[in-house]
């Protein structure tokens, strides 16, 4: 913010605003309400752009989407009550897959606030509601509390293991005047992301020279750091293992890329009989590395970790060493490595080889359609949802950049995400997006294709139609449980579609994906292109 800005007559709500600005934040989603009027005063004028969900887990969705795929801070305001538990589900979701989201929030003026006596939106204690779902929810009582608690929420995001961050605001200290104490609005310098010692470098280089059979895991901690792992996987001739979030790490058509979900027995087998195992940004955690519920893997070699999160390198495979350091910073100061020849193409072919033939013809076809999409878009960003394309691609499909593909089938595993998360990937990049969604995931937030429309968002959802809950159904009947609740209404998505002055197509024909995607790319509103499962695994057949 300019000096100019820093008024004596600032209120809180200005204040806000402006010291967002100053953090590098350009988006606010929210929507407005009776208790946050006064944050849309001080909007007006500003640099922020302001974008209106359906719902305020829509706004958590985009927010989560727009961090994602730009690695960007998005802000959402949200009322008291009801506001705070609509969104309670995206912070979830981004605190399950470390995505940095700022979350203000109204609250009860002080008195009225958790009195139990039914004032409007009041709920006894909010703020330890989003303290489960953050990395820490703050109440501020003055207003000179603001500038050092947005210093700590931007310190979260940018020094230590991403998370959401709520901080909720009384009603009535919005239009409190700021003291001069609190001026001019300046970002203060946040601390830097620990770094390796050179004595853990060192030690890395020479774990790695001795490496006969090496390994890499790399997780989305790494995804700002393609290039230098990169050449470290080429210098090592080691195969490159990528987390969902850690996707385009390594291009699809590297010899080394291993796209391939980590508890696949292929995969598991060659991570298992590595003699070494760099695991870089990545927290190896059960929801990818024993999502079948076998165990941690028995590592036969060492383990090098490299995290940001110290708790989380206490959690699952013990590491020596285990880094605490940012894994950009650490690959960028790593010294030049040995060239190696340790067949490390032979060992990612054979292990993409056999995820391959151990794919079921569902997810086979799941598959190829995913790879229409990235060869017909190849910039494009692809958005999953909970449904049974996704789980193909997280068993097995690669991108060529990072941050172009994600999902909320990880971790928290919510559903109804993925409409606003491609929505909200597309205002951070300007990239085509696609949102992959089944017909159940997306009546969970059908309003927010509105927001999209509204927009100007060529958003692309391509819709699994299953009519119904059918994986959930196929689960019942594996275990002879009777299959009640699963059989729902499904509507007429195209006629529905329509209504929210989108473009709707009905495709039987696995070949005629790619020209769809790529004509609805260039429209200036969403196109639901809509896949029947059955026929069209038939027509693929």
């Amino acid at each position: 913010m300019s000096s100019s800005s820093s008024q004596h007559s600032m209120t809180l709500a200005q204040y806000l605003v402006a010291a967002l600005e100053t953090y590098d934040v350009d988006t606010v989603f929210g929507i407005p309400g009776v208790h946050t009027v006064e944050l849309y005063r001080a909007l007006n004028g500003s640099a922020l752009r302001h974008v209106t969900p359906r719902n305020e887990q829509g706004a958590g969705f985009l927010a989560d989407g727009y961090a994602r795929a730009s690695g960007k801070v998005a802000a959402c305001f949200v009322i008291t009550g009801p506001g705070m538990t609509n969104i309670a589900t995206p912070m979830g979701q981004a605190l399950a897959d470390s995505v940095p989201m700022l979350v203000i929030s109204s609250v009860n003026p002080v008195g009225r606030m958790g009195s139990g006596d039914g004032w409007l939106h009041e709920m006894p204690d909010q703020r330890g509601l989003a303290g489960q779902l953050t990395a820490f929810s703050h109440t501020v009582l003055d207003p000179a509390e603001l500038p050092k608690v947005l210093a700590r929420a931007f310190s979260v995001f940018r020094s230590r293991r991403p998370a959401p961050v709520h901080i909720e605001i009384p009603v009535d200290l919005f239009a409190r005047t700021m003291s001069d104490a609190a001026l001019p609005v300046t970002a203060p310098q946040i601390p830097a992301a620990p770094v390796a010692t050179p004595a853990d470098l060192a030690a890395l280089v020479k774990a790695s020279d001795a490496a006969e059979r090496p390994v890499i895991l790399a997780g989305g901690g790494a995804a700002n750091a393609a290039e230098d792992l990169r050449r470290l996987a080429e210098r090592l001739d080691a195969p490159v293992v990528m987390t969902m979030n850690g996707r385009g790490i390594l291009p699809d058509d590297h010899p080394l890329a291993v796209p391939c979900g980590p508890a696949l027995d292929p995969v598991r087998e060659m991570v298992e009989t590595a003699d070494l195992v760099l695991a870089l940004g990545t927290e190896m955690g059960p929801a990818e590395y024993d999502f079948y519920d076998r165990g941690l893997m028995a590592l036969q070699g060492r383990l090098i970790r490299v995290d940001i999160d110290a708790q989380q390198m206490m959690r699952g495979p013990q590491a020596d060493p285990a880094i605490l350091a940012d894994c950009a910073a650490t690959l960028r100061n790593l010294p030049e490595l040995t060239l190696k020849d340790c067949d490390g193409a032979g060992r990612a072919a054979r292990c993409r080889d056999a995820v391959r033939d151990g794919t079921s013809p569902l997810h086979a076809s799941c598959q190829a359609m995913l790879s229409q999409l990235r060869e017909a878009l190849p910039d494009a960003v692809i958005v999953g949802d909970s449904a049974q394309p996704v789980y193909a691609g997280m068993l097995h499909f690669g991108v060529n950049q990072p941050r172009s593909w994600f999902c909320s089938a990880t971790g928290f595993g919510t559903l109804g995400y993925a409409v606003s998360a491609a929505t909200g990937a597309w205002l951070s990049t300007g990239r085509p997006v696609i949102a992959v969604i089944g017909d159940g995931g997306i009546q969970f937030n059908l309003g927010e294709i509105a927001t999209a429309r509204e927009i100007g968002c060529p958003l692309i959802i391509l819709l699994w139609n299953n009519n119904g809950y059918l994986e959930i159904k196929r689960f019942m009947e594996g275990r002879d449980i009777p299959t009640i609740g699963v059989d729902i209404f499904t509507p007429d998505f195209q006629t529905l579609a329509k209504g929210f002055d989108c473009e709707a197509v009905m495709l039987d024909r696995p070949g005629d994906l790619s020209a769809a995607a790529q004509a609805a790319a260039e429209r200036d509103r969403p196109t639901l292109i809509e896949l029947n499962e059955t026929r069209y695994c038939d027509a693929r057949a």
